[in-house]
């Protein structure tokens, strides 16, 4: 049996920020990412990324497009649909919404975020249905544009097209020589290279000149260096050798030098900026990566021919070639493809000191103002200004609800036990005998005091003693939230809202199979309703509306006020805050599951969890 190894994602995003070995780029094999659209009869020539989205184009007007989400037959590679079939060999563009591709018969496209457009090339003559011999459809092979959004393609017969932010215009070109390289660099100034050893410049004035290399190479890349140096890459045939050569040729100082090496290489096809060197590829699978001059050959499990190098923002690479060859070095493309991590978002939440460590499952304000919060082994707790005050435990038993009533302080949880705080000590209050937990507690005075919990308990409290209710469920109730005695709801399983009129409990659809654990509303005609994997849902004093969260993470509780707002928490550090009617999300600082929330009258808001966490949102 083979043993899977599961890659080790700490260590994977150190590669990825070159906190590894320098010379890790000149040892990591490289593989092909697997389930990659294109077939073994596709040649892709080159690709483009930008904003998690990664964009490929080849043979037969072929464009891959990667965002990441599966397509409705669950492929993560979109064929694009394009109004040619003609061969794609260079792309490049300003984002995602602002694309261009060119390619054979002078193909150029533009993609503007919806669809593909053909701006020139491909002309077809009238008379016999062949494309037209014209300048226009003079094949392009390679484009790369600046900040500017200047950009320029080149190809056969010397062909240069500019555009200059609006129009494409062909430009003067000193040759004839057929071109297949292209480079923007600093200074307004752009190379571009082809056959016969041929380099071109254009100076900041926009007129392009022949540079003199006696070299007979022909140039298939460019890259221009950190030092404002060229380094080129192509072949040629070596008559001594007997046989064709890959060459790197390096300009710098005026002046035009090959690099010589031990190994012979062959035809080499791109050359990209990659982890503090310079990555190469070229044909029969060959990866090289260079640094200081020094060349090592990279292990690619491949023998395709690679076209092209794609530097993602990462740091890491793609390289494509024939065969719908797609390779990376990263152990896992998805990620490799992710933008870098960002700095976490300032959060307005501060966590709070506090004496304990245990689960919270509650925070509530009291009549008078102070807030409590409590959870499991008895722990309550009373906020004193800033700081957090253990009381005594009212028992062993976790508490999963307090009500300050004005004359007293009620806790309830598990076995249906409710105890009462005179200021000094805990009191046994009611025990209702069986193993049901008490979740929730609401009341409108001393004397009107509301409880449920598990399998439909209600219970209610006339200022003499404790009666159970009927509830006509035997669904968990965990929660209650009440404009007074009358006008009542209580959240459940799968959906169930139980709503209570001053006289009976009854069902108040929601229109969920999820369990709904909060609710919160600032009037009748405006009520919201929390629960599993980001359900959230809306009445407006007629009809409940479900509202899309994209959330995975559970909501357990909500709470509002007029001069705080109104806030939802949930699992993993989950917080969200109404914001002009819409719900935001909005940083923690915790990745700690968040049980409660209560935003109090005067503004500030609370939230507890696991392992004791407390968070304060300060007055604003």
């Amino acid at each position: 049996m083979t043993e899977t190894r599961t890659p080790d994602r700490r260590r994977f995003f150190r590669q990825l920020l070159g906190a590894e070995d320098a010379a890790a780029p000149g040892r990591a094999p490289w593989r092909r990412v697997p389930e990659v659209g294109a077939g073994d009869g596709d040649v892709l020539w080159s690709g483009w990324t930008g904003s998690g989205e990664l964009f490929v184009v080849g043979d037969e007007g072929m464009v891959l497009r990667y965002t990441g989400s599966a397509d409705a037959g669950g492929s993560q590679w979109q064929h694009m649909t394009l109004p040619t079939r003609l061969p794609l060999h260079g792309i490049w563009g300003t984002g995602a919404d602002n694309l261009f591709a060119v390619g054979w018969m002078g193909v150029l496209l533009h993609f503007d975020g919806t669809q593909w457009r053909l701006l020139q090339g491909g002309v077809i003559d009238d008379q016999d249905g062949r494309f037209a011999p014209c300048e226009e459809n003079t094949p392009l092979f390679a484009i790369d544009g600046n900040d500017q959004g200047q950009a320029w393609a080149v190809g056969d017969d010397g062909m240069i097209r500019h555009f200059d932010g609006h129009n494409w215009q062909q430009e003067r070109s000193p040759t004839q020589v057929n071109l297949r390289a292209v480079a923007c660099a600093p200074g307004n100034i752009v190379y571009a290279a082809g056959g016969e050893g041929t380099v071109l410049r254009r100076n900041s004035d926009g007129q392009w000149e022949k540079l003199d290399c006696p070299l007979g190479s022909g140039f298939h890349a460019i890259l221009v260096m950190d030092d404002g140096s060229l380094l080129l890459g192509g072949g040629r045939y070596f008559v001594d050798q007997g046989g064709f050569r890959g060459e790197l040729v390096r300009y710098k100082n005026d002046r035009f030098q090959a690099l010589s090496f031990d190994d012979p290489m062959p035809r080499l096809r791109s050359l990209k900026a990659y982890k503090e060197g310079v990555l190469i590829v070229g044909d029969q699978g060959h990866l090289y990566y260079l640094k200081d001059l020094r060349l090592d050959k990279l292990e690619s499990n491949s023998h395709h021919d690679l076209m092209d190098i794609i530097v993602l923002s990462t740091g890491e690479a793609l390289a494509v070639g024939d065969f719908g060859t797609i390779m990376t070095a990263a152990e896992d493309f998805t990620q490799a493809l992710a933008p870098p991590p960002k700095a976490a978002a300032a959060s307005p939440w501060e966590i709070m000191d506090v004496p304990t460590r245990r689960q919270l499952w509650g925070v509530v304000e009291g009549q008078d103002g102070t807030c409590y919060a409590y959870g499991e082994a008895g722990t309550v707790m009373r906020l004193h200004g800033d700081t957090w005050e253990l009381l005594p435990a009212p028992s062993e038993l976790a508490v999963h609800c307090v009500w300050d009533t004005g004359a007293g302080l009620f806790a309830a949880g598990q076995l249906g036990r409710i105890f009462r705080f005179d200021g000094q000590q805990w009191a046994l209050h009611y025990d209702l005998n069986l193993d049901l937990t008490i979740l929730g507690m609401w009341g409108s005075s001393p004397e009107s005091v509301y409880a449920v919990g598990d399998e439909g308990l209600i219970l209610h409290f006339d200022g003499l003693g404790w009666q159970r209710m009927p509830s006509g469920t035997q669904s968990a109730l965990y929660s209650l939230w009440a404009m007074d005695d009358e006008h009542m709801l209580a959240p459940g399983d799968f959906g169930l809202v139980l709503r209570y009129n001053g006289t009976e409990w009854a069902d108040f659809n929601v229109g969920t199979e999820n369990f709904l654990y909060g609710i919160w509303g600032d009037s009748l005609s405006d009520i919201y309703a929390v629960g599993l994997s980001g359900t959230l849902a809306h009445f407006n004093g007629q009809r409940w509306q479900q509202m899309a969260t994209r959330l995975r993470d559970d909501l357990l509780s909500i709470s509002g006020s007029e001069a705080a707002g109104a806030f939802i928490v949930g699992t993993r550090g989950c917080v969200m805050r109404l914001d002009d009617d819409q719900w935001v999300y909005e940083p923690s600082g915790t990745d700690a599951g968040l049980r409660s929330v209560c935003a109090t009258r005067n503004g500030a808001v609370y939230a507890v969890g696991d392992r004791g966490t407390v968070l304060q949102r300060p007055l604003s």
